[in-house]
C-alpha cells in the first residue's frame, strides 16, 4: 500500500480551472466514494479550499489508481481529462506525505503560513469519515498532518510573520476603497489582548461559532467608520468578521443561509468589540443592504453566484463607492459587477497577483519558513520509519506463527511417544517450550523492526522470509486478518 496525491492548486492552475474543479457537499462525498471503490484504491481523502483541490489515496498500484482518480475527477467536474492532466501534479509515496505535511503547515498556501488550512484539513478528514472512504492509513496520515501543522505554527510562529487570506484581501480592498493600509499590519507580534474575539467556526470539532476562541488579530484600525457586509458564517467568513471588527469597522452586518448562525456571530461581535454595531439579516435580503455598506466580504461555499450583476445594479440606490471582496471558489460575486459605476471587485485572481507583486521575504519570514521546512522533513522521516516498521509486522507474525506450528507438532509427537505423562508434567513441558520459542524469537523480531525503519529496511524483511522459508502468502494472509473492518469490506 502506498500514498498517492493528485491535485491542482494556485501554483499549477488558473483560477478559472480551480473554480471548475471545486466540489462541495454531497458532490464531494460522492466523488470520494466512487474513487475509493475503484480498482487499486483503498482509501480516499480530499482537501478542497479556495486555492486547491487535492485527492490523497491509499493505493495498491500507481498507474491504475492514478487513472481512476483523474478520470473520475474529470467526469464529475466536467473538466476534460486532457485539460485537467495538463495542470495537475502527482506525488507518490514519500513525496505525497511530504506534500500533505507542507500543505498543513501553510507552506503551499497562496499566503504562506496562513493558519486556516489546518481547519480545512480537519474538515477534509471529517468529510472522508462521513463518506466512508477513510481507514487506517489515511486517517493516521491525516491526524499526523494536523499535528505537524500545529507544531509548525507553535514552534515557529510562521502565521505571525505574514498575513492570512483575509488580511491580504483586506489590504487590497482597502487600497481600492482609498483607506490607509498600515505597513506590517499583519506582521507584528500580537499584543496581550489581540487573542480576544469571536469564535472562528470550523476550527473547533463541532464547527459551531460558540466553540472556539478566534485567532489573534492585528491592532491597527484602518477600517474605522466603514460599514461592512459579511456573507457566510463559516470559518473564513467568521475570521473576516472578527478582522474587520478588530480593525475598527463602524458596523458589521452578517448574512448566512442558516440565520441562527448569523445571529450568533453578530451577537458575539457586539459583545467582543463594543461599541461596534453588529446585526444579522436574512440571507435572501442581503442585496437590500448593499446601498448601506462600503465593503462586502463573501465566502459562502455556494456552487452558484450569490450576487449577480443585475441584482447588484438594482439594489444600489446611491452612487457611493462599493468594493466586493470575494474569497470564495467557485465565485460568490458575479465578475460583471466590475462594469457598474462606483463598484469594484477583489477576487482570488487579484490576490494571487498581489502576492506575486509583493514578494515579501523578510528575514523573519524567511527564517520561519526554513524552520517549518525542517520540521516537515523531520516528521516525514519519522512517518516513513513508522510505516516501514508496520510493513515488516506481517512477516514477524508469520515467523511466530511458523514457530508455534513447529512447537505444537513437536509437542504432539512427544505426547505420542510418552503417553504416560500426567497433565501437570505435560503442562510444564508445554510452558517451557513456549518460553524457549518466545525468548529465541524476541530479540530477532525486535531488531528486524528497528532495522526495517531505516534505509533499505525492506531487505531485512526479505532476509527474514528467506532464512526461515516463510511463505509470502502466509504473511499476506496475516496482514489481511489484521486489517480494519473497513479495509476487509472493500476487499470482499
Amino acid at each position: 500500500m502506498s500514498v498517492l496525491a493528485v491535485g491542482v492548486s494556485h501554483r499549477s492552475s488558473p483560477v478559472a480551472l480551480l473554480e471548475r474543479v471545486a466540489l462541495e457537499g454531497q458532490a464531494r462525498l460522492k466523488v470520494m466514494s466512487e474513487m475509493a471503490s475503484a480498482p487499486s484504491v483503498n482509501e480516499v481523502l480530499m482537501v478542497s479550499t479556495c486555492n486547491r483541490t487535492e485527492i490523497y489515496a491509499d493505493v495498491e498500484k500507481f498507474h491504475p489508481a492514478m487513472a481512476a482518480v483523474t478520470e473520475l475527477l474529470s467526469w464529475h467536474t466536467g473538466v476534460p481529462l486532457s485539460e485537467l492532466t495538463r495542470h495537475a501534479y502527482v506525488h507518490y509515496e514519500e513525496r505525497a506525505v511530504q506534500h500533505l505535511f507542507s500543505v498543513a503547515c501553510g507552506l503551499d498556501s497562496m499566503v504562506v503560513g496562513e493558519g486556516q488550512i489546518l481547519g480545512q484539513v480537519r474538515n477534509a478528514i471529517k468529510d472522508a469519515q462521513q463518506a466512508g472512504t477513510l481507514d487506517r492509513v489515511l486517517n493516521d496520515l491525516g491526524q499526523r498532518a494536523l499535528r505537524v501543522g500545529k507544531r509548525a505554527h507553535t514552534d515557529t510562529h510562521l502565521d505571525h510573520a505574514g498575513a492570512d487570506m483575509v488580511g491580504l484581501g483586506l489590504d487590497v480592498a482597502l487600497r481600492r476603497i482609498g483607506a490607509p493600509v498600515p505597513e506590517a499590519a499583519h506582521a507584528s507580534e500580537p499584543s496581550a489582548d489581540t487573542a480576544a474575539g469571536c469564535p472562528v467556526a470550523g476550527m473547533a470539532e463541532s464547527g459551531d461559532p460558540a466553540d472556539e476562541v478566534g485567532a489573534a488579530l492585528p491592532d491597527p484600525r484602518p477600517l474605522t467608520g466603514l460599514r461592512v457586509l459579511v456573507l457566510g458564517a463559516g470559518s473564513m467568513s467568521a475570521l473576516a468578521a472578527n478582522t474587520v471588527a478588530r480593525q475598527g469597522a463602524g458596523q458589521v452586518t452578517v448574512a448566512n443561509r442558516t440565520h441562527e448562525r448569523a445571529e450568533r456571530l453578530a451577537e458575539c461581535l457586539t459583545e467582543a468589540y463594543e461599541p461596534i454595531r453588529s446585526r444579522a439579516v436574512p440571507f435572501d435580503s442581503a442585496a437590500e443592504v448593499l446601498s448601506e455598506v462600503d465593503l462586502v466580504i463573501s465566502c459562502t461555499g455556494a456552487q452558484g453566484l450569490v450576487l449577480d450583476r443585475d441584482g447588484v445594479e438594482r439594489a444600489r440606490s446611491t452612487a457611493r463607492p462599493l468594493v466586493f471582496l470575494d474569497l470564495a471558489l467557485p465565485h460568490d460575486i458575479d465578475p460583471g459587477v466590475r462594469e457598474l459605476p462606483g463598484v469594484d471587485l477583489v477576487d482570488i485572481e487579484d490576490l494571487r497577483r498581489a502576492v506575486a507583486e509583493r514578494g515579501d521575504e523578510s528575514a523573519e519570514r524567511a527564517g520561519a519558513i526554513s524552520l517549518v521546512r525542517g520540521i516537515v522533513d523531520e516528521e516525514v522521516d519519522e512517518y516513513r520509519s513508522g510505516r516501514r516498521a508496520e510493513l515488516v509486522a506481517p512477516t514477524v507474525v508469520a515467523l511466530r506463527d511458523k514457530a508455534r506450528t513447529v512447537m505444537e507438532s513437536e509437542l504432539s509427537r512427544l505426547e505420542g511417544r510418552l503417553p504416560e505423562l500426567d497433565d501437570k508434567t505435560r503442562g510444564e513441558v508445554t510452558y517451557a517450550m513456549r518460553r524457549v520459542v518466545d525468548k529465541l524469537l524476541h530479540q530477532p523480531t525486535v531488531r528486524v523492526k528497528e532495522l526495517a525503519a531505516g534505509p533499505d529496511g525492506h531487505s531485512y524483511e526479505a532476509a527474514l522470509r528467506e532464512l526461515f522459508d516463510l511463505d509470502p502468502a502466509t504473511a499476506d494472509a496475516v496482514s489481511r486478518v489484521e486489517r480494519t473492518p473497513g479495509e476487509q469490506a472493500r476487499e470482499g
